[in-house]
């Protein structure tokens, strides 16, 4: 328990100095966001709008304390500001447009990746020498070190150009209106397969050739010697002693990808004109928006500590030695 404790208290200074970093970033930059709103309106706005707007981006006159303050009472009260890209929206309902659609993206993608490449990786290490371990960890090794742009375009140019057998690009049929219909879901499913389907393709490689590698070093291990001697199950062996104790390593890499799956697959999202949070990046640097890249990092830097802090309590249960030092 203290060790949960003393890591969630390093968390949350890392998270101060993050939301902080957020905040300082932006000022050290020339102009504000409501300044270049006014130039893209050109003028129309009336210098008390413009004082207005300024205030309701965190840009208020005032020394830097002041707006520190005011940045962390809108942060606590859920406001991240008005995106200026999309004004006169606010940024957490244009982040909200494209976290669903990025979750279902590469979240899935992440957990199929990691569950099939973990449990391969576990079996070429336990039957090494057979056909899963000679052909499948150079194969998937090959296409893992391919540019991934590449790979996407490849993909979508066979199979969505050629072939048609997937659609071209978003997230569903232009046509459709969003709704829980199941007409909508198949559509929906439809348009992700390509995308999802070729993160998975690159990924595999790297949960695979992980799990075989500290597997086939653990194999050879005393307390593996030790549970032969004993006489237990295989099966026993293999999951409980030595798959169990593999896995450690591929738990802290899964929790850095779950993490950085809120930043988006950047480069798959604009391949295939996906609407979620990578796309909504890109559109925010070419904006200089700086209220929608500032509440993104926020969203990323967030996950991604919140993600490791899962990782740390899943290796509490996963390891007894931590639990003996903690």
């Amino acid at each position: 328990m203290r060790y949960v404790l003393r890591r969630l208290a390093l968390y949350a200074v890392a998270a101060w100095a993050s939301v902080t970093l957020g905040f300082v970033l932006p000022r050290l930059m020339p102009g504000d966001p409501a300044t270049m709103l006014l130039a893209r309106l050109r003028g129309k706005l009336s210098p008390a709008a413009l004082t207005a707007m300024r205030d309701a981006l965190g840009f208020a006159d005032g020394s830097i304390l002041r707006q520190y303050v005011t940045y962390w009472r809108h942060l606590l009260h859920g406001d991240l500001g008005l995106s200026v890209a999309y004004f006169p929206v606010p940024v957490g309902e244009v982040i909200g447009t494209g976290l669903l659609w990025t979750l279902a993206l590469a979240g899935s993608a992440l957990l199929v990746s990691f569950s099939l490449g973990t449990l391969f990786g576990a079996l070429a290490a336990w039957r090494r020498g057979g056909w899963l371990d000679s052909v499948l960890p150079p194969a998937l090794a090959l296409l893992g070190a391919v540019p991934y742009f590449w790979l996407a375009m490849l993909a979508l140019l066979v199979f969505g150009h050629v072939l048609r057998w997937f659609p071209l690009g978003h997230a569903y049929s232009l046509e459709r209106e969003p709704s829980w219909s199941p007409s909508f879901i198949l559509d929906v499913a439809r348009h992700a397969a390509l995308p999802a389907l070729t993160l998975v393709v690159a990924t595999l490689g790297t949960w695979m050739l992980g799990m075989r590698n500290t597997m086939v070093a653990l194999l050879d291990a005393d307390f593996i010697k030790l549970a032969w001697a004993k006489g237990l199950p295989p099966r026993q062996i293999m999951l409980r002693y030595a798959a169990r104790n593999a896995l450690l390593p591929n738990v802290t890499g899964f929790g850095m990808a779950l993490g950085f799956v809120l930043s988006g697959s950047l480069l798959t999202e604009i391949v295939f004109s996906y609407p979620g949070l990578g796309y909504l990046l890109v559109q925010a640097v070419r904006n200089k928006d700086y209220a929608l890249m500032q509440g993104l990092f926020l969203l990323i830097t967030l996950a991604v500590l919140a993600a490791n802090f899962l990782v740390d309590v899943t290796y509490v249960w996963l390891d007894p030695r931590t639990r003996a030092h903690a």
